[in-house]
């Protein structure tokens, strides 16, 4: 596996597990990150489609589809972006960033990667 297809299955797991927690026992989750729990079915979908990613991204590492890779990079930094305008916008408390700050981590940890591997011979 290519360091930037392990980079991508980590995250995918990452996100297998922060779904499985949205599934089953969301407001453990919420509670320790200081957000508002919550009884509401949305929460759930959520993990469920965080599991799906889950699955794109584990499945697209362990085939080494590198243009996935890349577009992964540009998402995962969306989403920093985004957490942290929902923060400028006071829809949510900051700790949100954290979850953006663990995207834009994966995201940089892929794209040194993907350069790196350009880079060889």
């Amino acid at each position: 596996m290519s360091k930037s297809a392990h980079s991508v299955f980590l995250f995918g797991w990452y996100l297998g597990m922060l779904g499985l927690i949205l599934v089953t026992v969301p407001n453990i989750l919420l509670g320790v990150f200081q957000l508002p729990t919550t009884n509401e079915v949305w929460i759930r979908v959520v993990g469920v489609l965080v599991i799906l990613l889950c699955f794109y991204y584990t499945q697209t590492a362990r085939k080494e589809i590198k243009d996935f890779f890349q577009w992964t990079v540009y998402a995962r930094c969306a989403v920093c972006l985004f957490f942290i305008a929902f923060v400028l916008l006071k829809y949510v408390s900051p700790v949100l960033i954290l979850f953006g700050t663990v995207d834009l981590m994966g995201a940089i940890w892929t794209s040194f990667a993907l350069r790196s591997e350009r880079n060889q011979p």
